[in-house]
């Protein structure tokens, strides 16, 4: 498959090929479950001019239907696109092909999508992670050049650890949310999936800057990173050690690996503890389902979507629509978030949660004064099976290393670095400092040039 970097030399005619050859592989590989357009058997080739990235289905694209992989959007058109697709389009990209995801971008295995599940190119029987699962899939695959997805406590990158692909969160307020489905407002970002690092870079930067459209959006300068990447630059880097421990023993050894080749390569490693993760899953659960129990609250049959065709009065418009309409994790995280706003709960959780997360905030902040970036695992273990009996918390907890930099604004970037004994893929996360992704993409540029020549 050819980069991003390469298909902006094509002409034309070359990516209407390009297109052509991209839609007859994702009907070959259909059983991927990646693009929901193959669960509705549409030509994915038939986009606007440009070089074709994938858009997952909680992001505005005029004139598509926008689901977020929900019964209760079906039939939902989008009658305008998106800040970030108004942006590819002028950088020369087109939006192409729908991504699956999990509902309302609510899970970590890309399995509670109404459309069924996105399956591992890596091995079919395990899960592409989530809620970005279609976009990782479909990029690792090779049925997409490059995808877009969504991040609210590691959506993007943990999919595209399990998956084998780049996955890039940038800081909170660098990409406009105008046009993304919101889950929990003051966590979600969009991102990008990507075959490399300078792709990463590439698509990023046609994506990002101020949008006034956006009220959380940061209103400050951006430069280009693409054209100023530096893998020679040496970095001051912090290991989050208690972090490294606590992973699987492939993650652990892996990462320790990795270590030990960024070090020979002039990069300096200093170690740092940061807090224990069950403070971050709390803090996080209780901010988002009480963020997603006030976003959802919308989808009640009146003005999007799907409405119930069992009513005899406007309650029963509102219990049946919703009841029928949303999956049993949307539910279940609507009632949790419905439960932490509640009168008497209020101050006893959310408002702690709150307090917590500026603390989670301030720790980053104090490790980061003393290094460039960090150094952290993505996921605790490689991707598990779909018929692993793993409770709503065990599965809460395979993002116990991606909250935390929702949780704090923070830009983060997932790079592959290894295989477990499976053949599984094993990645690494770097994080930066608020709006420095310049440092982030030298950092990850010069870790993945490191392991591509160890590899060889």
């Amino acid at each position: 498959m050819i980069t991003l970097k390469e298909a902006l030399k094509l002409s034309q005619e070359e990516i209407q090929n390009l297109k052509k050859e991209l839609n007859e592989r994702a009907k070959k590989e259909s059983k991927l479950g990646a693009y929901i357009e193959q669960f509705l058997g549409r030509d994915l080739s038939q986009s606007c001019e440009g070089i074709p990235i994938a858009i997952k289905d909680n992001i505005s694209v005029k004139g598509w239907e926008l689901t977020c992989a929900s019964k209760i959007l079906q039939g939902y058109i989008a009658p305008y696109d998106a800040t970030a697709i108004v942006n590819l389009k002028k950088n020369g990209f087109a939006p192409y092909g729908r991504t699956n995801m999990d509902e309302f971008a609510m899970g970590s295995s890309t399995a509670t999508s109404y459309y069924g599940k996105t399956l591992n190119p890596l091995n079919l029987n395990k899960v592409p992670g989530g809620s970005s699962g279609g976009s990782a899939a479909a990029v690792a695959s090779g049925l997409a050049l490059a995808s877009l997805g969504s991040d609210t406590g590691g959506s993007v990158r943990q999919p595209a650890a399990f998956c084998g692909c780049v996955g890039f969160k940038p800081s909170y307020g660098r990409v406009s949310r105008y046009g993304l489905a919101s889950y929990s407002s003051s966590l979600d970002q969009i991102g990008v999936l990507t075959q490399n690092v300078e792709d990463a870079a590439i698509l990023y930067d046609a994506i990002a800057g101020y949008d006034k459209m956006d009220s959380t959006s940061a209103n400050i300068e951006f430069i280009k990173t693409a054209p100023n990447l530096n893998a020679d630059k040496k970095l001051k880097i912090a290991v989050i050690e208690n972090y490294i421990n606590d992973a699987s023993e492939e993650v652990k050894k892996a990462l320790l690996k990795t270590i030990d080749m960024l070090k020979s390569h002039g990069h300096e490693i200093i170690y740092k503890q940061m807090l224990d993760c069950k403070y971050d899953i709390a803090a996080y659960y209780i901010i988002a389902t009480a963020e997603a129990s006030a976003n959802l609250s919308r989808y009640d049959g009146v003005r999007y979507g799907r409405r119930s065709e069992n009513i005899e009065n406007l309650k029963d418009m509102y219990i049946n629509t919703r009841s029928e309409g949303f999956g049993e994790e949307v539910k279940r995280r609507i009632l949790l978030g419905t439960f932490v706003l509640s009168s008497g709960y209020y101050d006893a959780y959310y408002i702690k949660a709150q307090k917590a997360r500026a603390f989670i905030k301030a720790k980053y902040e104090e490790i980061l004064k003393d290094c460039d970036l960090i150094f952290m695992p993505v996921t605790p273990t490689t991707a598990f099976d779909f018929n692993a009996k793993k409770s709503p918390m065990e599965v809460y907890l395979e993002d116990i290393y991606t909250i935390s930099l929702n949780l704090a604004g923070l830009g983060g970037i997932s790079v592959p670095v290894g295989k477990d004994k499976d053949g599984l893929n094993i990645s690494a996360q770097l994080v930066c400092k608020a709006f420095e992704e310049q440092t982030l993409l030298d950092g990850a540029l010069s870790l993945e040039k490191i392991i591509n020549r160890g590899n060889k």
